[in-house]
């Protein structure tokens, strides 16, 4: 087990490597000069070239890119061009916002989720489960922003019932969380679904029915546990995706999530703050993605990754 653990920790700092270097290259080799974006159209080329200097962007990139690295590693991610601020402290004042929206959004998706794959196999082929599996179909295909929309006007502009923007208070919450955990509720319902009529067509199960094991025991007790894995793999990756990917909901719930002060960033070309963004997006799925390999060895010890990794 712990050799199987080094080996995905070692993996996880890699590609997260690869990710900084990846994404400095790309956002440092586009068109457009961000000292001339920050300065204005009335500055001279002596004035841009004396601030590039200032702010070490006439140096080679490679030189760059090992200062910018250094210096995250210490924590310094840089100062925004625009707001003048340090990266990190704006990351970390949205991460706030989207933490409390992801939070509210997965604690939705994963309640209802497992509860309405659980019902629709155990009522397979039936009713429940033909009503079920079509309003996952619909979450699915639905845009969240689309969802949102939706929500706002009727909820919050008809029913008046719940505010349509800002994040003042939990009230604030819950029409954007239940905007972007549609969908990923409606994906662990059918991965639910479908794992659990896998495992109750095994041997073992029919074993626990003779031993007079029946009803919500035999579902709980063996069937879900068993089913577990693929679930878990899903469950584990929408975390990451609701905490990566709410932009288009901060944005139209205008909350200052991380979300929203990306889009402002790449709107501004504001490099250092996308590029603070873009790591945090990137060791944020890195983290979830390595805790859901470290569960898949929790729940099945048979699982072997990597040249003799032990369960």
């Amino acid at each position: 087990m712990s050799r199987y653990l080094l080996g995905r920790v070692f993996q996880a700092v890699g590609v997260i490597l690869a990710i900084s270097l990846i994404t400095f290259f790309i956002l440092n080799v586009i068109p457009g000069d961000p000292v001339q974006l920050m300065m204005g159209e009335f500055a001279t080329p002596e004035a841009i070239a004396q601030v590039r200097a200032q702010m070490g962007l006439d140096q080679p990139i490679y030189k760059q890119y090992f200062g910018w690295l250094g210096n995250m590693l210490r924590g310094d991610f840089g100062v925004s061009y625009f707001q003048h601020r340090p990266v990190l402290d704006m990351l970390l004042n949205s991460f706030g916002y989207t933490a409390r929206l992801a939070v509210f959004a997965y604690v939705l998706a994963l309640v209802f989720g497992l509860v309405f794959g659980i019902l629709a196999a155990v009522f397979h082929n039936k009713f429940l489960d033909r009503l079920l599996m079509t309003l996952s179909i619909a979450g699915v295909s639905a845009p969240n922003f689309w969802v949102a929309i939706i929500l706002q006007i009727y909820f919050g502009l008809t029913l008046k019932w719940f505010p349509i923007s800002g994040a003042k208070a939990f009230n604030y919450y819950v029409l954007p969380a239940v905007a972007l955990g549609t969908r990923y509720a409606a994906s662990i319902s059918r991965i639910t679904r479908t794992s659990m009529l896998e495992v109750t067509k095994q041997d073992y199960m029919r074993t626990a029915s003779a031993k007079g094991v029946h009803g919500w025991m035999l579902v709980m007790k063996h069937a879900f546990r068993n089913a577990l894995i693929p679930v878990v793999t899903v469950a584990g990756t929408d975390l990451g995706n609701i905490l990566t990917g709410s932009m288009l909901i901060e944005t139209v719930f205008t909350i200052d999530g991380i979300g929203k002060l990306m889009v402002d960033a790449i709107n501004q070309r504001d490099l250092p703050l996308v590029q603070g963004g873009v790591m945090y997006i990137a060791v944020i799925c890195v983290v979830i993605y390595l805790l859901v390999d470290i569960l898949y060895a929790v729940i099945d010890p048979r699982i072997r990754l990597g040249g003799g990794a032990e369960g």
